[in-house]
């Protein structure tokens, strides 16, 4: 590679993180309490047209993440971080699927290639439920505990945003207005009224027992 093009390539570089901005979001639901596991999605362009891989992992009997936002035609693995076997699907019309008993990583990922709302389950453990939040749009992040995301690599303009959470009326995005973002980045707080008021709490695994324990180690013997 020839000094001149390895000089175009930087200059290159060096003008998309000039006009490149973040958007830190504080997200509430209404009233007034940090609003956790909830999607902020921009419609925009400019983004890559290949989406990155997903995961949705499987650990301590809990989908990790619970709700991972993709793009439309992302291709997410399901691994199982567990030393016990989970059979994942989904009865949702945005992309029914079902991953038998397994162990480890299957080899084929899922292919989420149109946007909605795909609620997981697992036949094996009733208690576990997560979300995959499939969107066409350019931009998106999830809020952490304290209610808050960052979207980075935002080109300056404005965008029109959404708001999902599993509480979200009939399960169906909300729109939240226009975001407007300068090339030296922007900060926003979003509300989300919420169907039954306090985001629910994530379902865990039930505690141990003497009896439970016996039942998963029959179980176990009779899957191997």
């Amino acid at each position: 590679m020839t000094q001149f093009a390895l000089l175009v390539i930087c200059l290159a570089l060096v003008g998309q993180s000039v006009h490149a901005a973040s958007l830190s979001a504080e997200l509430r639901d209404d009233a007034g309490r940090p609003l956790g596991n909830a999607v902020l999605s921009l419609a925009g362009s400019g983004a890559s047209a290949v989406p990155a891989p997903g995961i949705m992992d499987q650990r301590d009997k809990q989908f990790a993440p619970t709700v991972l936002a993709v793009r439309s035609g992302t291709a997410v693995q399901f691994p199982n971080s567990d030393n016990i076997r989970h059979q994942v699907y989904s009865f949702s019309p945005t992309k029914r699927f079902e991953l038998r008993l397994y162990q480890g990583t299957p080899s084929e990922p899922v292919v989420f290639d149109k946007p909605g709302v795909v609620v997981l389950g697992c036949n094996i453990h009733d208690w576990m439920l997560g979300y995959v939040y499939v969107t066409d749009d350019a931009w998106f992040a999830v809020s952490d505990a304290a209610g808050k995301l960052q979207i980075d690599d935002l080109p300056a303009g404005t965008y029109q945003a959404t708001l999902w959470h599993p509480q979200s009326p009939n399960m169906l995005p909300v729109p939240a207005g226009e975001v407007n973002v300068a090339q030296s980045g922007a900060q926003q707080r979003f509300t989300l009224q919420l169907v039954g008021g306090a985001a629910a709490a994530i379902p865990t695994a039930p505690k141990p027992s003497a009896f439970g324990d016996a039942f998963k180690k029959a179980t176990r013997e009779v899957q191997q």
